[in-house]
């Protein structure tokens, strides 16, 4: 079952590492003509709830926000998660690190653990996403079919997703954000018990906002 992690240094060393390789991405593609991104943690990792399922490896999920484009399309979907994909390999192989592997909606690198102290495993999973001008965010899906050559890459709108940073805010000012964290935990081993792989940590992290807010202030 799925637990918090409490080890504060192995946290610190994990969000160090982790952010440090994600920033050298965003500063090369920044560097290029190509495009500009934005990069951060979200939802659990960047909120304190990052958790284990007993002791199994942990994914840290980074978004590499989209700002603007420059000689690609915005339906050129290929085009771009290709362009990242490569970069990061670059950044990647620097670090002496494998090169991602790409799944259906995000790069994940792969599994590293820390010579000293904690040596769980762990591993990066890099989501790229735009953010439209009513506040949804839209993620990059490759839409697999087994043949490379037939397969789709689309933006896909993160479901209930306008808006949840003023909720997080809400939520955290009026001492609610106790509650979400037990939701979240709740949410997490729910879908481990059904063995549902299609709720992702940070699809986890909206639906316990949500469901907390709307308790409080949607009445």
């Amino acid at each position: 079952m799925f637990h918090f992690i409490d080890d504060k240094d192995f946290l610190s060393n994990l969000r160090s590492t982790c952010a440090d390789l994600v920033n050298q991405l965003k500063q090369e593609i920044n560097r290029n003509d190509v495009m500009e991104v934005d990069a951060y943690l979200v939802g659990s990792g960047a909120r304190n709830l990052i958790t284990q399922n007993g002791n199994e490896p942990v994914d840290l999920d980074y978004q590499l926000e989209v700002v603007s484009l420059n000689g690609i399309e915005w339906n050129e979907c290929r085009k771009i998660k290709e362009y990242v994909r490569n970069e990061y390999n670059e950044i990647l192989c620097r670090n002496g690190w494998s090169d991602c592997s790409d799944s259906t909606s995000v790069l994940s690198t792969e599994y590293r653990y820390f010579t000293k102290g904690n040596n769980t495993k762990f591993k990066i999973d890099l989501a790229i996403i735009v953010k439209d001008n009513k506040g949804n965010w839209w993620r990059l899906i490759h839409k697999k079919t087994g043949n490379f050559n037939t397969d789709e890459w689309v933006w896909e709108q993160g479901r209930d997703s306008k808006g949840l940073e003023n909720r997080v805010s809400k939520l955290k000012q009026n001492a609610y954000w106790e509650e979400v964290r037990e939701v979240y935990l709740e949410k997490k081993n729910h879908y481990l018990r059904r063995n549902d792989y299609n709720h992702p940590s940070f699809i986890c992290y909206i639906e316990a906002v949500n469901e907390v807010y709307y308790k409080y202030f949607n009445k």
